[in-house]
């Protein structure tokens, strides 16, 4: 029992260290402020028949919609839309060289966004160097090969309900804003409508003192 305790817990710290690794060495994962009127590109080194995925989603700003330009090393478009808020696009590299994406508020005057992408490039390696065999993988290989799956899912999933609680949280932010200001302009209102009110009446019951002036004598 605790033979089998110990490899299990080997296990989990290898198939740990193992998705760490690959996800230090496969994509690029961010988080950025886009300004109002502004660009910002990125650009990544992709070989030939790598099969490449960019997903992006805007957190917080505006509408929360932004424009998303995606082009491979000699300038031709791959990838184009105008105003979203979030879209995944996968597709393989054609030639080998530096491709670009950019990200553009320029639609917007006044608006700042918050804008998440991630830019996996190529596969995961394989978990073990003999996964691709004929021979069926051994049960401890393929318990480590399931956990890796899960792992892999719990990240997404994780990511996933982040972004959603950001989305959530800003909304919920700007509306308390809006709130503030729409409690604080009726105060004021009631506050200059009450004042007028006591004026008013105060000028019904005020005593008028009256001249008498005598013509002639």
């Amino acid at each position: 029992m605790f033979v089998r305790l110990q490899l299990s817990r080997w296990v989990l710290v290898q198939v740990l260290w193992a998705h760490l690794l690959c996800g230090w060495a496969f994509g690029s994962e961010l988080t950025f402020e886009l300004p109002d009127n502004a660009k910002q590109c990125f650009y990544e080194d992709i070989t030939i028949g790598t099969k490449c995925t960019l997903e992006f989603q805007v957190v917080t700003g505006g509408h929360y919609d932004v424009d998303c330009r995606l082009e491979d090393a000699d300038g031709t478009v791959l990838y184009k839309e105008m105003k979203k808020q979030y879209d995944s696009f996968t597709f393989t590299a054609a030639k080998n060289g530096t491709y670009k994406f950019c990200f553009s508020n320029e639609f917007s005057t006044f608006t700042h966004k918050t804008v998440y992408f991630d830019f996996q490039v190529g596969e995961d390696p394989p978990l073990f160097p003999n996964e691709n065999r004929v021979t069926a993988l051994t049960q401890m290989e393929s318990a480590c090969v399931s956990i890796h799956e899960a792992l892999k899912s719990v990240i997404d999933y994780q990511t996933h309900f982040r972004l959603r609680e950001a989305q959530g949280r800003s909304r919920a932010e700007d509306l308390n804003t809006r709130v503030a200001f729409w409690s604080i302009g009726e105060a004021f209102i009631l506050l200059v409508v009450s004042v007028s009110q006591v004026v008013l009446l105060r000028s019904f019951f005020s005593d008028r003192k009256t001249t008498t002036t005598r013509v002639g004598s």
